[in-house]
């Protein structure tokens, strides 16, 4: 039994994920060890396989109601299983798990047919769908919006005309949820794959290899119930997305404080075993505070993250509180990878090491939900601070 302070809130859900742990150690790991070792992200169909495969097992969607294909699990559960990803180090185990090409807590909000065509297939892994909010000149200031939707009188049509940047999965999505500016107000639209007037233009590379894309709406149109939630949620998405970047920041949260302890465990594991001036390195003290500091970091974020979590389930969504668990554990996750490769040296910094990945990959982090700057400003309102 662990004697770390976060396993006081830890013990529920125990069956849950230790099902889930074996799940990737039984399948994901297998064919994980078949990746390249430059190869920073899995094929497009093991990736489509691993969304599918978790889904039958009742993982992937674990939070949505089991008439929608979920599990009904509790959030809690749905946090400590995004942890347990991270923390396996399987480069396939965050795709277990619904992300950024899962459900969208948008499409709850809509009417009973788009959430029978739209949201059940993407519960049960069987679609990919992408989000189209984010504009080249706004960044985190999402809902100041020039891509606009007007009616077309003639026909009852929504023409919709603008430019959407840091599209993630935009290549190989089923549908487009896109935020535009109807009538003055932010409303969310459902737009089909194979639209004439829907465009991908300039792809981006990150630094951990995930493309992203700009999409282009040229005057793409969509009938009147492609509106989320049908014509009457005309003017409803802040409302919306807001309600559901709560649990998006708790959820990052959970895989960075994972992602951290990875980390954290590769850097003891090789400071006991590398020998340099006839020592262990970890009898250095400048080693151990590297690794100390990092467990102590990590126990406060992972009891943040988890409290967080369970208010949630008690019908608290502060968002404030998760703007500080994401602020926190993503920050966090960033100087425990940061010092997990300083103890390795050369050995960590080399491509195909795991740390050298997840120096890249985790610095999203800091950015994506919201940068680190935004949580802050979220926190400060709330201590009535501007």
């Amino acid at each position: 039994m662990s004697t770390h302070p976060s396993s006081v809130l830890e013990a529920d859900h125990r069956e849950l994920v230790d099902s889930f742990e074996s799940f990737i150690r039984k399948e994901l790991v297998p064919l994980a060890a078949d990746l390249p070792e430059d190869a920073d992200l899995p094929p497009a169909e093991l990736r489509d396989y691993v969304r599918r495969r978790s889904a039958a097992l009742g993982f992937y969607a674990g939070d949505y109601p089991e008439e929608l294909g979920g599990s009904g699990m509790p959030f809690t559960a749905v946090v400590l299983l995004h942890h347990a990803a991270g923390r396996s180090g399987c480069p396939l185990a965050p795709y277990a798990l619904a992300g950024s090409d899962g459900p969208s807590p948008l499409l709850r909000h809509g009417t009973e047919e788009q959430i029978e065509r739209y949201l059940k297939p993407l519960v049960r892994g069987e679609a990919v769908r992408c989000l189209a909010l984010t504009e080249p000149h706004a960044g985190s200031d999402a809902f100041q919006l020039t891509t606009t939707a007007v009616r077309d009188t003639a026909t009852g049509e929504w023409v919709l005309k603008g430019r959407k940047t840091f599209v993630s999965n935009a290549d190989r999505a089923d549908f487009t949820l896109v935020v535009a500016s109807a009538e003055g107000e932010p409303t969310a639209f459902v737009v089909e794959a194979g639209n004439p007037g829907l465009r991908i233009g300039q792809r981006y590379d990150g630094m951990s290899g995930e493309p992203l894309y700009e999409l282009l709406l040229e005057d793409a149109r969509v009938p009147d119930d492609a509106v989320i939630g049908g014509p009457d949620a005309v003017g409803s998405a802040l409302g919306n997305g807001m309600d559901s970047l709560s649990r998006g920041r708790l959820v990052v949260a959970a895989m960075c404080d994972g992602i951290a302890e990875y980390a954290l465990k590769q850097g003891i594991a090789y400071a006991r075993e590398r020998r340099a001036f006839g020592e262990r390195i970890g009898a250095y003290q400048h080693v151990q505070e590297h690794l100390v500091t990092s467990r102590a970091e990590i126990e406060a974020a992972k009891l943040l993250t988890l409290a967080c979590a369970r208010l949630v389930d008690g019908g608290t969504e502060a968002p404030e509180n998760a703007a500080l668990a994401k602020l926190t554990s993503s920050e966090t996750a960033v100087r425990v990878v940061d010092r997990a490769l300083q103890v390795h040296g050369a050995t960590g910094w080399v491509r195909g090491h795991p740390l050298e990945f997840l120096y890249r990959y985790v610095r999203s982090m800091t950015i994506i939900e919201g940068t680190s700057e935004i949580q802050k400003v979220i926190v400060a309102r709330s201590m009535g601070l501007g």
